[in-house]
């Protein structure tokens, strides 16, 4: 059995643990509701952007289709945190990549990687994958609408060059405090998005004729890396969100922890105090009754 001591100090060490534990949750509550505000106030631009590109004709979209010319490699930017202590967060969009990554090469497609964060940079190194660029140490705040204009620069420029074949960008979702589920939205190549209503026409009808300004191999850059924008914008807001939504979870469920040892700690430090009272006292009288025989 551990000494008086001994134990102390370890309730001590504790204790101390237990309030940086509760420190961070509360910094990470305080960041997850701006993260919320931020994503909620993007969502109609999202929303237009997605609008935009699916109100335009098909044929917009046709330069961006597949090109059989293109290299046989997927570029996949990989969006993690920074930071750890956030609960399976980032094991499990690892998981999920890795998935994707033996999906492509069955494909006969060679991944390559972009990262961002500190997580996917880390584990991508371990598992000597191809990494072309990295974004870390993002901090304060990762979700931001230059880091989306960066890489929708970044896989227009590969696509179009025939570098890559496929883009995708994997991240986690966020669905609720308990839940960020691992997704994989593809990029390139770009189809239009079909808006609600027409997914829900089954009437067949033709796609109306429009009169475009300026003319559809100049407009067509533009909508695509507009939309591409959006999207990617998208998916950083929502890994930004769940990344506080998780950590702030994981650090509550450690405070708890916490608090749960040192209540059993502090039941066993005082049956060990008890003991060695117990102990004084037969000690005390033993002696005593000694004494007394002589």
């Amino acid at each position: 059995m551990a000494s008086l001591k001994a134990i102390r100090r370890r309730i001590a060490s504790v204790a101390s643990t237990q309030k940086t534990t509760r420190a961070m949750k509360l910094v990470s509550s305080a960041k997850l509701r701006r993260a919320r505000e931020a994503r909620e106030r993007a969502r109609p631009y999202v929303t237009a952007a997605v609008e935009m590109a699916g109100s335009v004709p098909k044929a917009l979209f046709e330069p961006f289709a597949l090109h059989a010319e293109a290299r046989a490699r997927a570029l996949l930017v990989v969006v993690s945190s920074d930071r750890g202590l956030c609960g399976a967060y980032n094991a499990n969009l690892m998981r999920a990549v890795e998935e994707k990554e033996r999906e492509l090469r069955a494909r006969g497609l060679e991944p390559l990687f972009f990262a961002v964060g500190r997580r996917a940079l880390d584990h991508l190194r371990r598992a000597r994958a191809t990494i072309v660029d990295q974004r870390v140490n993002l901090a304060p705040r990762a979700a931001k609408a230059e880091l989306a204009r960066e890489l929708a620069a970044r896989v227009l420029k590969q696509y179009e060059g025939g570098e890559i074949r496929q883009a995708g960008i994997a991240y986690n979702v966020f669905r609720s405090m308990f839940s960020q589920q691992p997704v994989y939205r593809m990029l390139m190549p770009a189809e239009a998005p079909q808006p609600e209503q027409a997914q829900a026409d089954a009437r067949g009808s033709t796609e109306p004729y429009f009169l475009l300004e300026p003319a559809p191999p100049e407009l067509a850059p533009v909508v695509v890396r507009f939309y591409l924008e959006a999207e990617i914008f998208a998916a950083l807001l929502d890994a930004e969100t769940g990344e506080h939504a998780a950590r702030m979870m994981a650090m509550d469920a450690a405070t708890n922890n916490a608090g749960e040892m040192i209540e059993r700690l502090t039941l066993e430090m005082n049956r060990v105090r008890q003991g060695t009272i117990t102990r004084e006292l037969m000690d005390i009288v033993s002696g005593a009754e000694a004494l007394r025989e002589f």
